[in-house]
């Protein structure tokens, strides 16, 4: 049959595949949440949900430095790859020896088309519906009524754009992005940041591992502003990792 990528293109898959290589590690969690693991034959060392997958299964390397030899051996007939995590060369030399499903998602509305996607190609489209259902249950959209600027990297200090699929789940859990009206991932300082007066600054998880120290040093700057520690994956992981965390820590 003939797929849909998100990117726009196609692919071909004649059945439904087997041996499934993911070099994203939410999809490999989706994956698993599809009740696809025995089908898993190779993720990456990010690939951490659920319990650590590539203890299991062969581990092919991190996103952006696939092991390329260790993948063709595996034999695999699907490869499920996204646009922003892994290298655009590496990617595009794998699907000459087999299918690559790439995923592209910049809005939830994207997500949910990815699971469909997914759950299509992998004859699992009635628990991909379950998961899409559920996942329109748990976020619902709320009115923004919060201000807030969200940190991803220390050194220099990052923020997210408006163009990003973390400012639409800020967006929807009920924050306003303050730095919305600037793209991708900015570089911002912690006065900037108090210039631009939001209620209250998370510290991502991830890809920088804020903790209670940097928290600390943030609040002696910014000392009329609310910081918070934040769990990254629920922000960033599209796929099912919001069924599985909260947000916010206490």
């Amino acid at each position: 049959m003939i797929y849909n990528v998100q990117l726009g293109n196609q692919i071909r898959i004649n059945s439904t595949p087997s041996r499934i290589v993911s070099v994203v590690p939410s999809i490999t969690e989706l994956l698993f949440d599809l009740g696809l693991g025995d089908k898993v034959i190779g993720c990456t060392k990010f690939c951490v949900h659920p319990n650590k997958p590539y203890l299991t299964k062969s581990m092919i390397g991190g996103t952006k430095d696939l092991n390329m030899e260790k993948i063709l051996k595996l034999n695999p007939d699907l490869i499920l790859a996204n646009k922003e995590e892994n290298n655009r060369d590496q990617i595009e030399s794998l699907g000459a020896s087999a299918p690559v499903w790439i995923s592209d998602v910049k809005t939830f509305d994207d997500c949910l088309k990815m699971i469909e996607q997914i759950g299509q190609i992998t004859s699992s489209s009635k628990r991909a519906t379950e998961i899409i259902n559920h996942l329109n249950n748990t976020l619902k959209p709320k009115r923004p009524s919060i201000k807030v600027g969200y940190l991803i990297w220390k050194d220099p200090y990052m923020t997210v754009g408006g163009d990003t699929y973390i400012s639409e789940m800020l967006n929807r859990c009920g924050y306003i992005n303050v730095f919305a009206n600037q793209n991708r991932y900015p570089i911002v300082t912690l006065e900037e940041i108090n210039d631009y007066n939001p209620d209250v600054v998370l510290l991502s998880s991830e890809p920088y591992p804020f903790n209670e120290e940097h928290l600390k040093t943030i609040k002696s700057v910014l000392k009329n502003i609310e910081v918070r520690l934040a769990d990254g994956e629920f922000f960033s992981w599209y796929g099912s990792r919001q069924l599985n965390v909260k947000p916010i820590e206490s």
